[in-house]
Order: structure tokens, then C-alpha cells, then sequence
């Protein structure tokens, strides 16, 4: 079971860069963004009720979801989507993969859970190396396109810093393990934040609905909030966090797989080399507090030996 769950992260989670891109080819991002997370919420929450879970929350805590949500889903997911405009859905993914190196670097600063060992912070700076392998090209290239997708790059690490540090904000505030109730009450705040900015943008009036589109969003819906991310809670409480974030190197690999294969997205060597630095990067700075762990086990089972 725990295995197939993880599956499931890895296929559906890795898969949404692909939707993005093909929704947003028609559906402006916001609107999308706002149509998406606001089914999603609303679906969950219903979920969360006819299994007789608490769905209610008090001011306070009602407010730190919508901050969270409108950090994650606004600033990290909303600047995604506008990115895959310009940028091709596989380079996006890894982008979005330095993800737990700026979750790593703001928990040291802002909570103190990580500490920044010799390891993980040569997993931060081959991460970043590895970033500027990836906008290499973009640097190079003069011409108006590669300067839009430079900006659009560059914006990405802007809402992967957004998303990181919503994700530290909600384990700062959290007073307990995450739940769906919780995690809908997010996508529904977000949902509303995306659609009041698809408002002020009249993005109802430069949408053209296909069913290529409409398609996409659904499978967002379904496979991104809702399958994957019930997945993703359950393996979040029968797997240890190294091993569960795993997700944040194999999704760019399934990202970039079907960016080539569905949309004929170039895979070229600058692509190549930044995954592998990128994922190296991460897989060092995920491992280490696995590696800690076992580190304490080891002491204090010899403390107790003496």
C-alpha cells in the first residue's frame, strides 16, 4: 500500500507541470489557478464532512491558512503557471526542484529545525550551481524570447521561495500534524485570492474554454489536489520525511519525460546536467537529517549500553 501511494505521488504530482502547460494555453493562469483550487477546496471539504471530520477553525487559525495557501498556491503555484507560458514544462520542474533547498535554508532561519551542517550547505551551493547551469542559455541569448524566459526563470525561484516559505510559515503555526480539512481550507482561500486577481485582470473576457483545456483543468482537480495529494498525506504518516521527500527529485524526471514525449519539449544538455546537480543537490540535503537521525539512535543506544 505504501508503495503504490507513493506511485501515485510520483505519476500525478510529476504529471501536473504537463498540465499546466496545456491548460494555460487557452485558460489565463489566474483563472485557472482559481478554478482549480477552488473545486479542489470545496470538494475536499465535502469530503472531510460526510466523513464527520472537524472542518471549522477559528479566526486565527482560518487567517494563517490563507496566508499559507495564498503562499503556496498563489505565490509558488500561480507564478508557475504564468512560467510555463514562456518556459518549457520540464525546465519549470526543476526549477521548482530547489524547492527543499530554500525550505531547508528558511527553517534554519526562521525555526531552528535545521541546522546548516558542511553537508547541507554544500547541497545548497551545488543547488544553485545547478540552477545556473539551467539558466545558462537563457543568459546567453539576446533575442527578446530568451530575455521573456530568463524573466520568467528567474520569477519561478521567486515562487519556489514563496512556496518554501509558506511551507516553514504552516510548520511554525502548526499545532499538530497537517489534515485534509486543513489543506482544503487552503486551496479554498487561494482558489478565491486567484479568482479575485483573474477578476481585476478580466480574464473571463480573454478565456477561449476548449476541451483540451477544460481537460486539463479537471485532471488537476482530480489528479493533482485531490489523488495525489491524498497520497501524499498518507505516506506523509507511514514514511520517514527523508524518504518522503523523495517526490521533490523524481517529480522533475517525470515532468521532463513527458514535456518530451507528449509536447516535444528539447532536451539538451544544459537540461541534462542541471537535473543531475539539482537532484544530487537535493537528495544531499534530504538525506541529512535522515542521517542525523540514525546519528542520535547510535548515541544513545551506546549510552544506555554504558
Amino acid at each position: 500500500m505504501l508503495a503504490f501511494n507513493f506511485g501515485l505521488v510520483y505519476l500525478f504530482w510529476g504529471s501536473t507541470y504537463l498540465g499546466i502547460d496545456i491548460a494555460v494555453e487557452k485558460i489565463p493562469p489566474p483563472l485557472m489557478c482559481g478554478v482549480r483550487f477552488s473545486i479542489a477546496g470545496v470538494i475536499m471539504l465535502l469530503y472531510c464532512l460526510a466523513r464527520g471530520q472537524k472542518i471549522g477553525y477559528s479566526a486565527r487559525e482560518l487567517l494563517h491558512l490563507a496566508i499559507v495557501g495564498n503562499l503556496l498556491l498563489m505565490g509558488g503555484n500561480l507564478t508557475l503557471a504564468f512560467s510555463e507560458r514562456h518556459i518549457p514544462s520540464g525546465l519549470a520542474a526543476l526549477l521548482v526542484a530547489s524547492i527543499p533547498l530554500w525550505f531547508v535554508l528558511l527553517d534554519s532561519l526562521m525555526i531552528g529545525h535545521h541546522r546548516l551542517s558542511k553537508r547541507g550547505f554544500a547541497g545548497l551551493v551545488l543547488g544553485f550551481a545547478g540552477t545556473s547551469v539551467l539558466l545558462l542559455p537563457k543568459l546567453t541569448n539576446t533575442t527578446p524570447a530568451g530575455s521573456k524566459q530568463l524573466l520568467w526563470s528567474v520569477a519561478l525561484l521567486g515562487g519556489s521561495l514563496s512556496w518554501a516559505f509558506g511551507s516553514v510559515l504552516a510548520k511554525k503555526w502548526a499545532s499538530g500534524p497537517p489534515t485534509p480539512a486543513g489543506t482544503a481550507w487552503q486551496m479554498v482561500f487561494a482558489g478565491v485570492g486567484n479568482l479575485i486577481f483573474a477578476l481585476i485582470r478580466n480574464d473571463f473576457a480573454h478565456t477561449t474554454w476548449t476541451a483540451r483545456g477544460i481537460g486539463a483543468v479537471a485532471y488537476l482537480v482530480v489528479g493533482g489536489s485531490l489523488i495525489g495529494y491524498t497520497a501524499y498525506i498518507y505516506i506523509l504518516g507511514h514514511a520517514p520525511t527523508a524518504k518522503v521527500s523523495t517526490y521533490a527529485y523524481v517529480n522533475p524526471v517525470v515532468a521532463v519525460f513527458l514535456g518530451w514525449m507528449v509536447l516535444h519539449e528539447t532536451v539538451d544538455v544544459y537540461i541534462l546536467a542541471g537535473s543531475v546537480i539539482i537532484i544530487a543537490a537535493v537528495i544531499l540535503v534530504t538525506s541529512e537529517g535522515l542521517m542525523k537521525k540514525k546519528a542520535e539512535r547510535l548515541e544513545m543506544a551506546s549510552t544506555a549500553a554504558d
